[in-house]
């Protein structure tokens, strides 16, 4: 049966092949610890299920200083400028045919779990679907590419490098802030802040609740980079217990809309490093913080917007 384990050995052998490039990598003057980030980023995937949390904990701190420490960047070629331009030029739009194979694949294998009749559950972890279906996607759609385009063998493992060096110690943001969001929510931070927001926001104020969350989601966002993870922090301390407990809001309204007002704190921080900071480096734009000062007045306007939307319709004010 195919598990979330299986996407974790293909992710790990990936970043495995490219410690590997970037070991010998000799025009790379930092290459011993661009190769020792990536291995260690490697074993994360490969062993991280089986050496206990005590021993990813110290992976992850070993993780951490060798970013601190400053792995270099590699300039990984295998076509020529002039060859990727004539590549371009002719195949033209088809070249995104072959990317849209990976989302194609993986909602088809999101909705066929879900097909009536068909007993998925010896074939692969159906709770992990999506996932799963993502990775097979991505592979369907290198095994085409290779097949259409005719590239070097050594090519996508070479773009793989140049691409991760490119993002740089971000890449392991997803999985830090996934799991510090795990962390806060077990340490019961949620319940401080309720006892703080209890506390600072007047008790018969319904509209200043719901500025509170939605203005909490955003800013909590901000600090760890991830909705997600601030949500469950922000609806244990405000949402539930104030909107819905004590106001009787609607929970479905208030998890929707905190959650877009949580995004909003996404646009504008550095810590999600993936949607901001990436792009610009990909990019190589001059200024750093580009993406983030060009989402600002968009991610201001949508806050505003959400919280005048979560007054008019948690609390049902037409009814």
């Amino acid at each position: 049966m195919i598990t979330l384990e299986w996407v974790y050995i293909v992710v790990g052998a990936l970043m495995a092949v490219v410690a590997a490039l970037s070991f010998r990598d000799r025009s790379n003057p930092r290459r011993l610890r661009t190769s020792l980030f990536w291995s260690l980023f490697a074993l994360s995937f490969l062993g991280g299920s089986h050496i206990g949390d005590f021993a990813n904990g110290l992976l992850v701190l070993a993780i951490a200083g060798v970013a601190a420490w400053g792995p270099g960047h590699s300039r990984a070629q295998t076509t020529s400028a002039a060859e990727r331009q004539a590549s371009a030029g002719r195949w033209k739009e088809a070249l995104f045919a072959i990317a849209l194979v990976i989302p194609a694949v993986a909602v088809t294998g999101a909705l066929a779990v879900k097909a009536p009749g068909v007993d998925w559950t010896r074939v692969l972890d159906v709770k992990q679907a999506t996932v799963i279906s993502l990775t097979l996607g991505a592979l369907a759609a290198l095994a085409i590419g290779m097949l259409v385009l005719r590239p070097p063998l050594v090519a996508p493992f070479q773009e793989a490098r140049r691409l991760m060096d490119a993002i740089g110690w971000a890449a392991i943001l997803p999985q830090a802030l996934a799991a510090l969001g795990a962390v806060f929510a077990l340490a019961g931070v949620g319940k401080v802040i309720g006892h703080l927001a209890a506390g600072a926001i007047p008790a018969d104020s319904r509209l200043a609740v719901v500025v509170a969350y939605c203005v909490g989601m955003a800013l909590f966002t901000m600090i760890i980079g991830n909705a997600f993870a601030a949500f469950p922090v922000m609806t244990a301390g405000i949402g539930l217990p104030l909107i819905v407990g004590k106001f009787g809001g609607d929970p479905a309204v208030m998890a929707a809309i905190g959650m877009l007002s949580g995004f909003c704190g996404t646009l504008v921080t550095p810590m999600a490093a993936n949607f901001n900071i990436v792009p610009a480096a990909l990019l190589d734009l001059p200024d750093r913080y580009a993406v983030i000062r060009a989402q600002a007045p968009t991610a201001l306007a949508m806050l505003v917007a959400n919280t005048a939307l979560m007054d008019l319709l948690v609390f049902h004010h037409w009814s």
